[in-house]
């Protein structure tokens, strides 16, 4: 069983810029999601004991998250697993949606971008690290994993563990203040209050 969370707010979140592999901070709000997310993965934890362990990507703000968790849930420390780091947006790294239309006019507007961002890595490199990353977390399907990740790198997780198509996979909703459970080839949405 996976538990998929995504970092808590950022400075960059909060600011509308795209990040891909620039850090940037937890913002108060940030902190206070990953809070509520533990919160509820403790109360998980509690109903299921046994084997837990949290993986999360190099980005320090999905390593701030995952700390967090840790220390609420009381689980080990969370491994660096390199292959759930974000999506390389290249050139667009650090820039407004604004700042990105007006350099490349055929973006405007164009929602779900991984993949398709100049300089960037492509749908095959990020398909090959997730199918990889899930093909060794379903060899051993009595698992309990937490996985703090990232927005995009998130989605496509859960759509290749569901097998949608890649413009159904770009449309997945990336909350902050809920994850996600895939298990039994379902994908379940799990909120924080």
């Amino acid at each position: 069983m996976i538990y998929l969370v995504r970092h808590g707010q950022t400075v960059f979140n909060q600011a509308e810029r795209f990040q891909g592999r620039v850090d940037s901070p937890l913002t108060d709000l940030g902190v206070a999601q990953a809070k509520a997310v533990a919160a509820r993965l403790a109360d998980l934890v509690a109903a299921d004991p046994g084997d837990w362990r949290i993986e999360v990507s190099p980005l320090g703000r999905a390593r701030e998250t995952a700390r967090i968790i840790a220390a609420i849930t009381g689980l080990p420390a969370p491994v660096v697993e390199p292959r759930l780091i974000e999506v390389s947006y290249g050139d667009m790294e650090g820039l407004t949606r604004p700042e990105v239309d007006v350099r490349w006019p055929h973006m405007a507007g164009v929602r779900g971008t991984f993949g398709r961002a100049p300089g960037g890595e492509t749908l095959d490199e990020l398909g090959a690290r997730a199918r990889s990353w899930l093909a060794e977390r379903e060899a051993s399907p009595d698992e309990r994993l937490i996985a703090v990740a990232h927005a995009s790198i998130g989605r496509m997780l859960r759509g290749l563990y569901v097998g949608l198509g890649i413009d159904d996979t770009r449309l997945l909703e990336t909350p902050q203040d809920a994850f996600h459970r895939l298990h039994g080839g379902r994908v379940d949405r799990i909120d924080c209050p």
